[in-house]
This record gives C-alpha cells, structure tokens and sequence, in this order.
C-alpha cells in the first residue's frame, strides 16, 4: 500500500484506515497514482538532461528522484532534490557551472544527513536526510519512511565542507577493494517473516529478535567465505607449535633434510656443538678418554683393568690409536656407530670386543650371533662428555674474562687481582671446573654484576665472605700464613719453604682492623678465621686432594631407625641395607645405594658416610704439616692456635660435608649405570633371539618352510581363553575359545566343564599338529595355563609331543 502525504489532522482517521480491510477499489487508485508519479518523475529527468546538455554539461551519472518542475528553476528555496549515486559526485566546477545558470543544487552532506534525522521533527533547520527522504516523510510517520527505504532506492549524499563544524563526527568508515575503490554495500531488503507451519507469527518474530535474521546470517557467511579464498593460510596460523613438529615438516626438518649427515648427529650437535675436526683437539680427546676409562669412568671396564696385573697402558683391552680412528670416522666423516661397526671394522677392531663375553673357542660352531657394539657407544657417551665439558668451559671463560674487565678497575683485593685467568688449563673433569667456578664465584660473587638492560634482576645474595672482605679483613686473612693456593701445591708436589711467623701476636695485630662493626679484636679474628677457611675450602687443588682421599677412603655405615626397626623384617626389601658397618665406596657395584637411598628417604634408616679415624687424622697430619709453624716462640704458639681453628673449620665444616655430598652423587651415577646396563643386557635378550628354526624330521614331511604355531591368550572366563592357529604367513587359520579351561573350582560341573574343554583342545591341536605354541604371560596364572595346555598335549601322539616347542 503506497503511503500518501498525511496531516496532522488526518492521523486518527488514517490508523483506522489501517485497520479496516482493503477493498478492490483502493488498489485500483492506488495503482493510478503511482502510474502518474513515475510518468511525471520521468518528464522531469528528460527536461533537466535536455538542460544540462544544451548547456554543455557532460554527465556521466544518473538522476533518480522526484522533482518539482514549477519550483525548480525559478526557486532556490524549492524542494528540489536531485539524487546521485555514491560512486558519481559533482566536483565545485560542475557546482558553479550549475549555478551561473539559475539551477540551484543544495551541497548535502552524509555526516549532516546522520544529525539531522534525530531532530527532524523539532527544528525548522533544512534536513540533513536526502531530498526523498524529506518528500515522503513531509507528513508521514517515521515507520513509513523506513518501509519506504526498504523498497530498493539506494542514495547517498554529497560530502561535507571542509569548514562544517561537525566534520570530525566519527561515522563508519567505508570497504575499499583491492584497487582503493570503495566498495558499495548492499542495503539488506528487509523481508517478511514467513509463515511456518504450527508456528505462531509471535514466536517466529521473537527467534528472529533473538538470532538474527537468517538471511542477513547466510549473506555474512557468504562474504566471508569470499574473503578467506583470497587469504593464504599459513600451518603457523592453525596449529600449535608442538603439533606441528610432530605432525609436519617445519623449517628445522628442511635443514636437517638439506645436511647429508643422520639426523641424531645433528640434534646431538644442537646441544653439545660442532667437534673440533683438527688432529690436535681428537688427540687431546682420545687422551682424555683413556684416562677416564682408567679411573672407573665406565664400571665394567674398570673392573677388567683392575683385575690385571701390568701397567695401566697394557692393561686397558683398547687401543688409543683406534679410538682416534674411531673419533675421525665419527667427527671428521660424519659416520654412525651402526655404520662404522658393519663396513669400518677393519679400523678399529679393539673396540669391537665384548669384554664381557669370552670369545668362541670352538672354529666348527658357526651360530651367527648379533654383536651389542657397547665399547663403541660407551665411547660416544665419553665424547658426548667430552664436547659438553669443553663447551661449558669456554663459556665460563668468557665469562671470567669479562667480569675481569669490568672489575680490575675496582678490585682492592690482592688476592682477586692476581687470580689466575688461566684456570682451565689442567681442569680435566666435571668436578674440577665446579671447584674452579666457586673460587671465582668466591671473590666475583654474580650479585655484584652489572645487569644489562632489559634483563630481569635477580634478588643480591651476601655472603658473610663478602661482607668481611668489603669491611677490610682481607688483609687480616692474609697474615695468618701461607696462601691456599701455596698449601694446595704443597699438598700435592711442591714443598715449600718453612713459614716466618709475624712479630706481632694476632690481637695486636687485629686490634688495628678494629671499626664500628667489629669493634674488639677477638671478633675481628673471627671473622677472618671465618675468611680464611672459606679460602681453604674453596681452592681446587686443596679440594681435588681431598676429594682423592675421601673417596678412596670413605666408608658407610647403616643403622635402622625406630621405624624401621619395626617394619624392616627378614623378607623386607630393605633387608640387605638394614644394617652396615663401613662398607668402603668402592665396594658399592651394583644397584644397593639406591636402596639405601630409598629407605632413607622413608625414613627407616640411618646413613653416615666417613673417613675411618685413621684416615681422617692423617688428612690432618698433612694439613698441619705445611699450614702450621714449626717454630716454639710465644708468638708463634698464638698464631698457631689461630691457624688449628682455621683448619678445623676448613675440614669439618666446609670440606669434609661437601665431599660427603659428592660421594652420595658418585654413588647414585654408579648404581644407575649399573641398573641402566642390567636393563640393557635384558632387553638384548629379548631382541636378539633369532627366529624358530624347525627341527631337520620336520623340514622333510612338509612343504612349507615356516612352522606352524598355536597362540594362546589367557581369558579369566569373561572374556574366554582363546587359541588361535596361524599358518606360515601368520594368517589366522581357525579360532578355538574355552571358557572353564581356567577353572580351579572341585564342583562336579566345573570340573565337567573344564574336562570337555580339555578335549576340544585336545582336537584343535590334533587337527592343526602346531610346531611351535606360544602363550603369551599376563599374570601367574598363564603359568598354571601351561602346565594344563601340555598335559592335553600329552594326550596328543609322542612324536608331536616331541616336536612342540614351549614358549612364553
């Protein structure tokens, strides 16, 4: 129903036109009228074109609207409206042109239509809607003017001036194309509801307020699907990072795929680095790897070296110049140890050995048996020991350099300024460059570090050593006699001169130290007793000394707790470990420690691990021998008595638990290597075992050269025993499944039952007549399984009986 201009006056006759039903004359006027608007719609874009051309205008866009003929050129206050399309705008020249000949065009805005339509009804201001929108809703009611938009007419305004005061109103901005141009947006034809059946209009209308309408959903989805064909997805954007690694090819797999080297190599370099490839570094190696074999590095052939009787170059059953050879094919060619030990064996036949395993005395017995290759991967693991070593050393070196440059400006203690930047030199082991890096941490604690910036900063840890040494009591440290470092080499190879003892008595001499925070001189001496014993302990020689004689030394002893007492009987698992008195370290081969371990963390036994007295005095004796004066002066007595407390607190509190704790930590890596082996020696056999051979008297009676085998899979009743028959490509032949095989029970039915499964068995394996029956081993009860599987094939003729063969 076309909508009319209405007046105020008309409206409660017009609602109740709305509500009567339309007859068929009322259509019929209504066509009429809209046949005579379009015809006068038409006359005026002819004229107005017909104007514009004779005048020389050029347009290239189209009017659409309703004009006022009689008001238009003679009028510029008419309500001429001249719609253009979004695409086409009249530039100031056009404007002007339009002008000089008496045609007045109104410059409309967008932003304005936006402010006006809210206060239409109140202000007498021109309109910011569009000439249309300003005709149709001159009289009518804002719900027509939105019937009336709904109908297809699309339009928009002219822009705005620059000087408008509303220019910076923020509006939605508009969707270009891949060119720049702007995209027009289709205005959605609001559609009506339609009717579905047994569903009420209301219901409908409040599922569409509620999800939306489903043809704008549809047109949405569209457009999107229209957008993601020209986006390129990327397998970053879908997927998480571990996913990816597992299920695609990422960069990391081109590079390793583009690198003709095995793949475990290059992840191995990932972590220890790139091995150096000259001749000097694989000698300085392969040296190293020899005297690591020779201390015990790798239990099992320790023990062999032990057990002989000449030196320790003829003892080691390896040859250095094939674990060169081995290092070059390794680093230098890039081979694997699968590879090197099957077409490089002329090479390095020494690491070929099994140590453990007596070779074959007998030339006629020529059994093919697979070789573990153990000398060859215990020598990649001292490598891969060896790479990890060095690497950490060269980064604690660069390290050290650098804060040497940093604090040699600042340092007043002579001690730190002469420490020696060359530690790494003679530092062989893991544990030697521990001892190196907390004798630099001692005086360069990394609290005291500079933090760059964008770093974190970690919370500063003070030690009491750095707080007496910055308060100046190094120097009374220093007076108490020799230097750490000069008793660690007198410890070792060097013996050297007597010491002079100062002529002062040390409360003399500390009495000049004295400051607000040690205000008396017997506390001044206990804080640089306290410096010196910390300077003791932390020397690597002095610790590397120690360390020798406590291990080789050291015993453990066990004692059960009041718990344990209790609970730790004959049959416990703790039994063995309940109690022990002094078992040296190096009797501990096997996995016992780890038992030890265990019980104590459950707290049922009681571990101490100490040098004998014998020992442990005679550790005292060489520490007093070059730490402590000879001479008999009074003065000489008092800084004595000082250096004996000095000592005491070096070996009792600093040196002595911290070997302790290594020894647990050797210990522990013993017992799982030896546990890691046994481990290994049982899953070799399990893998090694070559294929069932059959018998000679059966390859002549049949065929086939594969046996036939009879599976078994145990079944508490639900699901049932079943017997599978599998010819010799392994496909399954017949199927056989017992329910009351498994029966213990005495009931007469049971046993019944049990008995006819018996004999079905008993058939089964007499048609098929299986070479071979495997079962395969749950629980205890397979063991019973087999026992009643060959009593039925007991039953079975001798000479099958012979034949099976039994495997679990």
């Amino acid at each position: 129903m076309a909508k009319g201009v209405i007046s105020d006056e008309e409206d409660d006759v017009e609602l109740d036109e709305e509500e009567r039903e339309p007859v068929d004359g009322d259509e019929l006027e209504e066509g009429r009228d809209v046949d005579n608007e379009d015809e006068d719609e038409e006359e005026v874009v002819v004229a107005l074109l017909a104007l514009l051309e004779n005048l020389g205008i050029k347009l290239g866009f189209a009017f659409v609207g309703l004009f006022d003929v009689s008001e238009r050129f003679t009028c510029g206050k008419c309500r001429t409206t001249l719609f253009v399309r979004e695409e086409y705008v009249l530039d100031e020249d056009d404007y002007e042109l339009l002008e000089d000949n008496n045609i007045n065009i109104r410059k409309e805005s967008k932003k304005f239509k936006r402010l006006k339509k809210g206060r239409r009804d109140t202000e007498e201001e021109p309109s910011g809607l569009s000439d249309e929108e300003e005709f149709v809703g001159s009289g009518a009611p804002l719900e027509d003017i939105a019937e009336e938009e709904e109908q297809g007419e699309e339009e928009e305004d002219a822009d705005i001036g620059e000087d408008d005061e509303m220019a910076d109103f923020i509006v939605d901005e508009e969707e270009v194309d891949e060119n720049g141009a702007p995209m027009r947006q289709r205005k959605l034809k609001k559609k009506k509801t339609r009717q579905a059946p047994g569903v009420s209009s209301s219901a409908l209308q409040e599922a569409q307020e509620l999800f939306g309408d489903p043809d704008e959903l549809i047109l949405n989805r569209q457009k999107n699907l229209e957008m993601s064909e020209y986006r390129e997805t990327r397998l970053e954007d879908e997927f998480e990072p571990i996913v990816l690694s597992e299920k695609y090819m990422t960069e990391q797999d081109d590079q390793i795929r583009e690198l003709d080297i095995p793949e475990r190599m290059q992840i191995s370099e990932e972590s220890t680095g790139a091995p150096p490839l000259d001749g000097s570094s694989i000698d300085e190696e392969s040296q190293w790897i020899v005297n690591q074999l020779g201390n015990g590095a790798v239990p099992w052939i320790y023990k062999k070296v032990s057990n002989s009787q000449n030196n320790e170059k003829d003892d080691l059953p390896i040859d250095k110049d094939d674990i060169i050879r081995f290092l070059e094919l390794h680093h230098v060619q890039k081979l694997d140890i699968p590879f090197i030990a099957m077409y490089r064996k002329e090479e390095c036949l020494s690491l070929l050995k099994d140590l453990e395993q007596p070779e074959a005395s007998d030339e006629n017995d020529k059994t093919p048996t697979l070789k573990w290759h153990k000398v060859l991967w215990a020598l990649q693991d001292l490598d891969k020991k060896w790479l990890l070593l060095q690497k950490r050393k060269s980064a604690l070196q660069s390290y050290y350099s650098k804060r040497f440059e940093e604090e040699s400006r600042r340092v007043y203690d002579e001690t730190r300024l002469n420490l020696n930047r060359q530690l790494f030199e003679s530092k062989q082991s893991e544990r030697e460059v521990d001892d190196v890096d907390s004798k630099f941490n001692l005086h360069f604690p990394p609290g005291e570090a500079g933090v760059d910036e964008g770093q974190y900063k970690r919370p500063k840890r003070k030690s009491m050593y750095s707080t007496f040494s910055k308060a100046g009591l190094w120097e009374v440290a220093r007076r108490f006699g020799c230097s750490p470092e000069q008793l660690g080499l007198c410890l070792t190879v060097v013996n050297l001169q007597e010491l002079e003892d100062p002529k002062e008595t040390p409360e003399e001499m500390a009495s000049n130290f004295t400051c607000a925070m040690y205000d008396t001189p017997e506390e001044v001496l206990k804080c640089a007793r306290h410096m010196a014993a910390v300077e003791i302990s932390c020397e690597p020689s002095i610790r590397k000394h120690v360390r020798s004689h406590f291990l080789d030394h050291a015993v453990v002893s066990t004692c059960p707790t009041a718990d344990g007492n209790t609970t730790i009987d004959s049959f416990h698992q703790f039994a063995g470990v309940k109690w022990l008195r002094e078992k040296p370290l190096s009797k501990f081969e096997d996995m016992q420690w780890l038992l030890i371990r265990k019980a104590e963390e459950e707290k049922l036994i009681q571990v101490t691990i100490k040098l004998p007295e014998e020992y442990l005095n005679k550790l005292i004796d060489q520490f007093n021998e070059y730490y402590i004066s000879d001479s008999v002066s009074r003065s000489a007595q008092l800084w004595n008595e000082q250096r004996k407390l000095i000592l005491h607190d070096a070996i009792f509190r600093f040196l002595l638990p911290s070997m302790e704790k290594e020894a647990r930590g050797v210990l522990a890596s013993k017992a799982k290597s030896w546990l890691l082996i046994e481990y290994g020696k049982a899953l070799w056999n399990k893998v090694s075992v070559g294929p069932y051979q059959q018998k000679e008297n059966d390859l002549g009676s049949d065929d086939e050269a594969a046996p036939r085998v009879m599976a078994c899979c145990w079944g508490p009743g639900k699901p049932q025993t079943t017997f599978v028959m599998l010819d010799s490509s392994g496909e399954v032949l017949d199927v056989l499944y017992t329910g009351s095989l498994t029966f213990r029970s005495q009931n007469v039915n049971d046993q019944q039952r049990k008995k006819n499964d018996q004999e079905r068995v008993l058939k089964f394996m007499t048609d098929h007549q299986p070479h071979v029956v495997v079962l395969g081993a749950v629980n205890l009860s397979c063991t019973r399984l087999k026992d009643d599987i060959y009593q039925v094939s007991i039953l079975v003729s001798m000479s099958c009986v012979d034949e099976m063969d039994w495997r679990m």
